[in-house]
């Protein structure tokens, strides 16, 4: 699958089969995303691979949004350490870039994935380090469930010519 393609194909999956997602495709999950752009190359993210089946099934308690990690094989926990930050502000940017990696990864890789936003901080963002016992300091912004698709859902063509504008507004 060429990259155009994976962008333009990639759709938010929520059901999954019963079926583990290799340590390979772990690995080549994470490596798309440490391969995103951050600001001054400082690359302030951390990844928390989880596919202990009780922990999964907990994720919903802690973020009302993601019941679907309940099922899934496996979740990746996109945080930062800020205190990394050679441009303060910007690790938010760098992790979604990085969260866009995995879930374009995930496509091309015949997974399906979807991003369960928990930034900015607030109650979700606490008990969603409290459930993964992330050390202080530590920031989650995304969680992603990934898992083999149990649903099929055609490419949605959002392109809208009416919020383009050139030069100027």
């Amino acid at each position: 699958m060429d990259a155009l393609d994976a962008i333009l194909s990639r759709r938010s999956i929520r059901t999954y089969l019963d079926q583990p997602v290799s340590d390979e495709h772990i690995e080549l999950l994470l490596r798309a995303g440490m391969a995103a752009p951050s600001a001054g190359n400082q690359q302030v993210w951390e990844f928390v691979v989880i596919d202990d089946r009780a922990l999964l099934e907990a994720i919903p308690s802690a973020h009302p949004y993601a019941q679907m990690c309940a099922k899934a094989p496996l979740c990746i926990a996109v945080c930062a350490d800020p205190s990394r930050e050679k441009y303060a502000g910007f690790w938010v940017q760098d992790c979604s870039a990085a969260t866009q990696n995995i879930l374009l990864a995930a496509h091309a890789l015949g997974l399906g994935a979807v991003w369960l936003g928990i930034a900015p901080g607030g109650d979700r963002a606490q008990q969603v380090a409290d459930l993964l016992k992330l050390p202080d300091g530590i920031e989650p912004l995304a969680l992603i469930a990934v898992g083999y698709p149990d649903e099929a859902l055609d490419p949605d063509d959002r392109y809208d010519p009416d919020k383009t504008h050139h030069n100027q507004w």
